[in-house]
């Protein structure tokens, strides 16, 4: 399913599950949808299962939005002190959508007690298609829940009975994003169904101690913190060069203020030097840099700092900011440039990141997917220096093999779903969500034959001699507007062509 489809079925109201590999712009896709209802003044609860990934949405814990905190159980009196709560009440009564990224990590249990929450403040007849639209977004494939020592293994959030009552579509995104390279792709493919081989193992054995070109120094990624600190304070201490420091600015309540800052891979005293290697941990496309992009502290400019990219550009840095929004305010926000050392990083932060190059040690993973989750960071085998490797590091959770396939499935009956709905009702569908949401929309409704008018060749297949003059015009460098005019087809049409020809190797 690609993005656009994903958005359609989001903006007609239903709860969704949104999933697919890592790569595939899930939460680009959530961001997309967050801005377009803040945009037209909807309350939406911007949640996830950690704060890590909280903070790539200005968002906040769902442990924390919801009030259950680190409550493994809510009994009566529980449920009536959240009741009296004036920022709680006000909370659900005014959310129309909550989402939850990364819900992977979510035991089944703690979705439930959102579950139970939500009801004690909508009402004992809550439906969650009703009352508010739930947006869960994750991949089985990730990091698990953690479970503690002594307590029977955590389960996923499938067998949580809210995940049961919301009736969930699953939209199960397909397009990739982070990597295109297809030798790595197959690779990632086979770890993740289960079909790894004598060739698979044998591309991952090339990048053994492997070069990596480029002047900047890979990322290494460990399984334990104690690696990561011991690494980077060590590396650091070798360089004499003068010590630069930055310390974090924050503003609002003490609590938003810490949980904001254990959130937020940017440290609160960040120590630069000349030639020290850094990691971007912040999306900005304008300045040229991403959540997990590579560089080099190359000089300071009235103490900004110049960072030149893996790339080879140069961007003065300038500080950016995390926050916690509610209703459209900011209710609290840290200050810091968007930088941490990059000499090493936990597996486990680094989840999220588009890394341009990485050393990874995979011989003590303990865990099935923690090698998954570490190579697939990584934008191509040529980015990767492999250190070691484990049995268990290609190695991914039998259960989520399973539902991986019935997810997969899933997605196929709700993108046929959505194909074969007549444009005017999916129209009508979406435009009495919006109202709903207090959305005023002039949307028009097209019937398939005036989008015909419009798009001559949209519905029809695709011609071998149509397919050339789309690879002919694509090459001298056409827009997907001007394609789709040209061509007489939809924008969607033609981005959908584009990648398959892409993946055969056409274009």
């Amino acid at each position: 399913m690609t993005q656009e489809e994903a958005m359609e079925i989001l903006k007609m109201g239903y709860n969704v599950y949104l999933t697919g590999q890592p790569g595939s712009g899930k939460t680009f896709l959530l961001n997309q949808y967050i801005d377009f209802l803040k945009k037209h003044n909807v309350e939406v609860g911007v949640t996830a299962s950690t704060g890590i990934a909280a903070t790539h949405m200005n968002g906040i814990t769902i442990h924390s939005w919801s009030g259950i905190g680190i409550k493994d159980e809510l009994n009566q009196k529980d449920l009536q002190q959240l009741l009296k709560k004036p920022r709680l009440k006000k909370r659900f009564r005014n959310t129309k959508v909550l989402i939850i990224d990364e819900v992977s990590m979510l035991h089944a249990h703690r979705l439930d007690l959102v579950e139970q929450v939500i009801r004690a403040f909508k009402g004992n007849n809550f439906q969650p298609l009703e009352s508010i639209q739930m947006v869960l977004c994750g991949d089985f494939f990730q990091l698990p829940p953690v479970g503690r020592q002594n307590e029977p293994p955590p389960r996923f959030v499938n067998h949580s009975n809210a995940w049961r009552n919301m009736n969930l579509q699953v939209c199960y995104l397909t397009e990739q994003w982070r990597q295109t390279d297809q030798e790595y792709l197959t690779v990632l493919n086979d770890i993740r169904t289960n079909t790894v081989n004598d060739r698979t193992v044998s591309l991952l054995q090339k990048r053994y101690r492997a070069e990596i070109a480029g002047e900047v120094e890979p990322t290494k990624l460990y399984t334990h913190n104690i690696d990561v600190d011991r690494k980077n304070e060590q590396e650091l201490a070798k360089i004499k060069a003068r010590p630069h420091r930055f310390i974090m600015k924050s503003t609002g309540p003490s609590p938003l203020v810490n949980l904001l800052k254990q959130s937020c891979l940017a440290p609160e005293e960040l120590v630069l030097k000349l030639n020290v290697p850094v990691l971007f941990v912040k999306n900005n496309f304008n300045k040229g840099y991403v959540n997990g992009t590579l560089g080099k502290v190359v000089d300071f400019e009235e103490e900004s700092p110049v960072v030149e990219t893996i790339d080879g550009e140069q961007i003065i840095i300038t500080p950016e900011q995390w926050s916690i929004e509610e209703g459209g305010e900011i209710k609290a926000k840290i200050i810091q440039l968007p930088l941490r050392l990059a000499w090493a990083i936990t597996i486990h932060k680094s989840q999220g990141m588009n890394l341009d190059a990485a050393e990874i040690d995979l011989s003590r993973c303990f865990e099935p997917g923690m090698g998954y989750v570490a190579l697939s960071r990584v934008r191509s085998l040529l980015g990767i220096r492999l250190m070691g490797l484990n049995n268990m590091a290609i190695q991914v959770n039998k259960e989520a093999l399973d539902l991986n396939r019935q997810l997969q499935a899933l997605s196929k009956q709700t993108a046929k779903k959505l194909h074969t709905m007549p444009p005017e009702q999916r129209t009508q569908k979406q435009k009495r969500f919006l109202s709903s949401l207090g959305i005023k929309t002039k949307t028009k409704v097209y019937s398939v034959a005036q989008i015909r008018k419009a798009h001559p060749s949209a519905y029809q297949k695709w011609t071998t001699q149509e397919e050339q003059r789309l690879i002919n015009l694509y090459k001298t460098g056409k827009t997907i507007k001007e394609l789709a005019y040209t061509l007489g087809r939809q924008r969607g049409g033609i981005r959908s062509r584009l990648k398959e020809l892409k993946e055969s190797g056409r274009v």
